[in-house]
């Protein structure tokens, strides 16, 4: 897949997350496989996407994840062309001690930095 899906920083800044410890994951679906309104997207010529994001509970406002969710539409608009209006991205708050990367979870590393330890001795 080509990589036209490139992020930048400006979207990672408005929910303030490192893009170093930023993962995804991008599956495609053909436009004749996908239905909205009783037609496929194909047929009516219009682009669509699902998105999945999570974040820690609690690191981010209501008017931050509005303002994300407005720049990703408009983004994605960009990438792929007119967007359907059923296009879907969801933010989902994962309490700190059940998400997590490495190892430890979120939480063991905000407790960490707290104490000025490495996220290794919080475990």
């Amino acid at each position: 897949m080509p990589n036209r899906f490139k992020l930048t920083s400006s979207r990672f800044s408005i929910l303030h997350k490192d893009p170093k410890v930023t993962a995804i994951i991008v599956k495609s679906a053909d436009a004749a496989d996908w239905f909205a309104g009783g037609k496929s997207l194909a047929e009516q010529k219009l682009a669509s996407y699902w998105l999945d994001i999570h974040v820690s509970e609690g690191t981010n406002t209501k008017d931050e994840k509005a303002a994300y969710l407005a720049a990703l539409f408009q983004r994605m608009g960009e990438l792929l062309g007119p967007l359907h209006n059923e296009t879907y991205a969801h933010v989902d708050e994962v309490k700190g001690d059940a998400y997590g990367f490495g190892g430890l979870t979120q939480e063991r590393r905000y407790i960490a930095g707290k104490l000025e330890v490495s996220p290794q001795k919080a475990a």
